[in-house]
């Protein structure tokens, strides 16, 4: 009889966890619906992910995927706050609740996906650690840099993974690290350091602010797997699946060749019943995310397809010109690919 009473008491007290846990859902959805926006969290200037231009308008990819969510929620994409926060204040920021998702060229890693109250929600951008010299130091290889000055971004994955490729390597470095992305790319260009290593994309992208940016190249090594994506606080499952849905939404549009030229008319007219269901043609998908029935028209109408957005922020006509790759849809030579809406 006692232990039916403790085996009772336990299930009693881990049903009382669960219904906590379950009324906590949607509680930051609400709270955007009542403020009126969504506030999200970016770097403090990366071109192409996220960065102000004149007027004070942050543009980049980063940027977009929240100005999307912000379409899907609001049926407005203006209805966004950004906050510019460095590599070491990103997640403080997250899990205080002063931002209500980041986007911010974070990558995808199991402490961060475990350890720290946070869950990613997909991956807006494949990308790998490299290595940025000046081609005057006259090295073509990654493992020519033996007794090199590297200068790294303190609080991101950059630092371990250098550190596990030269010693892997038996290569030898002094690392010097900086608070920010521009103050790591001013000492590579002033001479203080030989080499900037960080994701590829974003040596693409500080490249691009360098004085003489052809005086420079990117190394051919890429020394680690780094899948960039947006983040929330963990214990909210409908504000995660807005957000993983709407990057879903963006690529699926892709695939499909909804553009934000010929969505509405795809929206009214499609004999496709894949088209149909992702743009609240046939059934009631948006009514399972909370989200309007034409949730993805207002994402791919206001913001664009995930290839639209790639293409204006990062690619070959920007100054960053990256060619697709691994960001390529998964039909057409590339790893990127989203789960159906049905």
């Amino acid at each position: 009889m006692k232990m039916l009473k403790s085996t009772l008491a336990v299930l009693t007290a881990a049903t009382a966890l669960g219904v906590a846990s379950f009324a906590q859902a949607g509680t930051t959805l609400d709270a955007i619906q009542k403020k009126g926006f969504i506030q999200c969290g970016v770097s403090d200037g990366l071109p192409g992910f996220s960065v102000a231009d004149s007027t004070g308008k942050i543009n980049g990819i980063d940027a977009d995927v929240c100005r999307a969510v912000a379409a899907a929620v609001f049926g407005d994409a203006t209805k966004v706050k950004f906050s510019q926060l460095n590599a070491k204040e990103r997640f403080t920021a997250l899990q205080s609740g002063e931002i209500d998702v980041l986007s911010r060229n974070t990558t995808w890693t199991s402490s961060r996906d475990a350890g720290m109250g946070l869950v990613f929600t997909g991956v807006t951008y494949y990308d790998g650690v490299g290595f940025l010299v000046n081609n005057k130091l006259g090295v073509k290889s990654a493992k020519e840099l033996d007794g090199a000055t590297i200068c790294i971004q303190a609080g991101t994955t950059t630092e371990l993974n250098v550190a596990d490729y030269f010693r892997g390597n038996n290569l030898k470095y002094t690392p010097i690290t900086f608070d920010t992305s521009d103050e790591s790319a001013k000492s590579l260009e002033s001479g203080r350091c030989d080499v900037l290593t960080s994701d590829k994309s974003q040596l693409y992208a500080q490249r691009s602010k360098l004085g003489n940016p052809k005086d420079y190249v990117v190394l051919p090594e890429t020394i680690s797997k780094e899948p960039l994506g947006p983040v929330v606080r963990r214990g909210d499952e409908d504000w995660r699946a807005i957000v993983e849905w709407t990057l879903f939404a963006m690529l699926n549009a892709e695939e499909a060749g909804v553009t934000s030229k010929n969505v509405e008319e795809q929206a009214k007219s499609t004999k496709n019943p894949d088209v149909g269901r992702l743009l609240g043609a046939d059934g009631e998908y948006g009514k399972d995310l909370k989200l309007r029935k034409d949730w993805v028209v207002q994402i791919v109408k206001q913001v664009g397809n995930y290839g639209e957005v790639f293409e204006r922020n990062l690619g070959k006509n920007t100054p960053l010109a990256i060619d697709r790759g691994q960001n390529a849809l998964w039909n057409n030579g590339g790893i990127q690919y989203a789960p159906p809406v049905r």
